[in-house]
């Protein structure tokens, strides 16, 4: 399951979790943004239980994109604890992606 983040939700969501955290910086007029979104759903499927795949739509919320200087996208931001472990920006392969997620784990 993918969970849509807000700013009013980003912390409990996101930083509070209990699980490591895939957040999906995305924005709707972004074309690789649209090619890795039914990626990143995949592997909230794959990963279920493991990981919590969250999306933010960074023409919604500004404050985390200023906060985690967000400045290309499709961005991905991989949460432990609350904090950034791995930041990834740009479109990639079903594979490499799922590999990546396998290293943060």
């Amino acid at each position: 399951m993918v969970v849509k983040v807000t700013e009013d939700t980003f912390e409990q969501e996101v930083l509070k979790s209990d699980l490591p955290v895939l957040l999906d910086c995305y924005a709707d007029w972004c074309g690789p943004c649209k090619m890795m979104s039914p990626v990143v759903d995949k592997m909230a499927e794959v990963f279920a239980g493991k990981l919590k795949v969250c999306k933010l739509n960074v023409d919604e919320d500004g404050g985390a994109v200023m906060e985690y200087r967000i400045m290309s996208i499709p961005n991905f931001l991989f949460f432990k604890n609350g904090e950034v472990v791995k930041n990834v920006v740009g479109g990639m392969a079903p594979a490499a992606f799922q590999k990546t997620i396998e290293e943060v784990l």
